[in-house]
């Protein structure tokens, strides 16, 4: 039985027990029960709130995950930058070497495949080891410091590109850029997660997509406002504009709360109230203390399961499971194609479209993905489960990969090019409705709470290794001084599409609004993919898990 409004309760009677709920939870020992209870009314209020309820409940939480989002915007920006530069006459002009004037080489200069390659994987590289370093430091510091920490060191970073003489500095820079990178997106990711209510989650956490699309966009607007210079601030400037956000967001994130999930695990109850308190709309009807017990509830049914908290339990049993899914749907992204659709400027120039044309269609596409990203939020995300997008996603993107690979017999046609082109922009549209977004909403909801962290971190990590093996393809599939594939490589990626869209119909299990305890369940009792949606989950069901606040967890790091 409860008393008043949820956020103004001092007390809960369960039959016999009544218990005092003011002041800091670890003030007094609770009973299982009344922990229980508590937890029950914090599920229920979660699985209550729809989108606009939950916007309404949780604005702060809203504005918090999208600064740590808007540190992805970099990497969107760079990456934009990076692969666009190699059909970039100045920067041509500047690092590459005179093979004559082409249809393909307007320039008369192009840097060769293996440069391509290693400069382009290089923040890949970089990145890898970021994500990984950072399954291990934010279990220990927590979100907040480790992403001041590598704002600084992305501040450091930019001076190499802007000051490089050479490429082999241009290509120490993007390591050293992408170190911070690795780090930037999987925090965004994870934070968002552990923030939000459910109904929410997916948004957020796919918002990190978007921000590399923002960046992408911005990169876009600027190269195509100078590509027709060919002194070197035409790509100078361009690199130096990078350091406009860390400026902003070390301040902003400085003062952000920390995840009430990470301050559980660490012990620190009193802390996670008030960061939860933070969060939440005080006059909205959701009590923090229902919701901290059902954060602790759903810990501790993972510590009962043998969650553990290493990067080697993500290999264990269930989290076995959990951590494919969570790289396969990232890897996706690549798999898809990703490499040859975001690197389309160049391929534009391959098949014989201007150098002016090029841009204004790389900006329009641009603009198509951030459509394509509204499309997905307000469209389908709300009304059609996560699997159903990405299967379905999955399946038109190889049909347009294949389309385009058939075209390239008449390629020599400038009808034909700029229908590949084309078909290059509507593939980005569809990505954006499917794999663009639920690459990274997946992951974020995949691993269990312990391992989210990590599970996301060997996400993004399984990512960028195939992601530098497609990007080194990619350059000799394109470069005219290599295979020269143009089109034809739209058979290659068709491929790999295809296969992913087998693995995600017999794999991928449904996610929509299931909460992570719910998730938790499915994956322990093997539920088979295609059968996740229509199962129904007890929360409570031979459970009496309780905790004492005063022997909370200490570091589980």
């Amino acid at each position: 039985m409860r008393g008043t409004k949820k956020n103004e309760l001092t007390t809960i009677s369960y039959g016999a027990d009544t218990v005092n709920i003011d002041g800091p939870p670890q003030d007094e020992k609770r009973s299982q029960k009344a922990l229980i209870a508590e937890a029950q009314i914090g599920f229920a209020d979660e699985k209550e709130l729809g989108p606009r309820a939950a916007l309404k409940a949780y604005p702060n939480a809203v504005l918090w995950s999208l600064a740590f989002a808007a540190c992805v915007i970099m990497e969107g920006y760079d990456t934009a930058l990076l692969g666009s530069f190699y059909a970039y006459p100045a920067f041509q002009i500047r690092f590459g070497r005179f093979v004559g004037v082409t249809p393909s080489t307007p320039s008369g200069y192009q840097l060769t495949a293996a440069w391509q390659a290693g400069m382009g994987q290089a923040g890949g590289v970089g990145s890898f080891f970021g994500a990984a370093l950072n399954g291990y430091m934010v279990p220990r510091w927590g979100q907040r410091r480790v992403v001041i920490g590598s704002l600084i060191v992305l501040i450091i970073g930019i001076f190499f590109p802007f000051f490089a003489s050479n490429l082999i500095v241009l290509t120490v820079g993007e390591l050293i850029c992408g170190f911070p990178w690795g780090i930037l997106t999987t925090c965004a990711t994870s934070y968002a997660s552990e923030v939000l209510p459910t109904s929410l989650r997916v948004y957020l956490t796919s918002f990190t997509n978007m921000c590399f699309i923002i960046g992408q966009l911005i990169a876009a607007g600027i190269l195509k406002g100078l590509s027709n210079h060919i002194n070197p601030w035409a790509y100078r400037i361009p690199f130096a504009i990078q350091w406009v956000w860390p400026c902003f967001l070390i301040p902003l994130v400085y003062f952000a709360p920390e995840s009430p999930w990470y301050l559980v695990r660490k012990g620190h109850l009193d802390d996670a109230e008030k960061s939860l308190r933070r969060f939440q709309n005080p006059k909205a009807n959701i009590n923090p203390t229902n919701t901290l017990a059902a954060i602790i509830h759903t810990d501790n049914f993972e510590k009962t399961h043998e969650v553990g908290t290493t990067y080697l339990d993500c290999f264990k049993g269930a989290e076995l499971r959990r951590t494919e899914i969570a790289c396969m749907v990232l890897t996706g992204q690549i798999l898809c194609g990703i490499n040859f659709a975001y690197n389309s400027s160049y391929f534009f120039e391959n098949v014989g479209v201007g150098t002016s044309t090029t841009y204004s269609l790389n900006l329009g596409g641009t603009f198509l993905a951030l459509f394509g990203c509204f499309v997905n939020w307000f469209a389908l995300m709300p009304y059609i489960g996560r699997r159903t997008i990405y299967v379905w996603g999955m399946a038109v993107m190889t049909v347009i990969l294949i389309v385009i690979g058939i075209l390239n017999v008449w390629t020599h046609h400038k009808r034909i090019a700029m229908t590949q082109a084309v078909l290059t922009l509507a593939w980005t549209l569809i990505f954006q409705f499917s794999a663009g977004q639920l690459g990274w909403a997946l992951p974020a909801e995949m691993g269990s709470t312990r391992l989210r962290q990590k599970t996301i971190c060997i996400a993004r990590n399984a990512n960028g290794v195939v992601g530098i093996v497609a990007g080194v393809l990619q350059q000799y599939f394109m470069n005219p001084q290599a295979w020269n594939l143009k089109g034809y490589v739209g058979f290659v990626w068709g491929g790999t599409c295809f296969l992913m869209f087998l693995w995600a119909f017999f794999r991928l299990p449904e996610t929509w609004n299931r909460s992570y305890q719910e998730l938790d369940i499915l994956f322990a009792k093997r539920i088979p993919a295609r059968k996740f949606a229509s199962t129904e989950v007890d929360l409570f069901e031979d459970q009496e898990i309780g905790l004492d606040f005063r022997e909370a967890p200490a570091d589980l790091g």
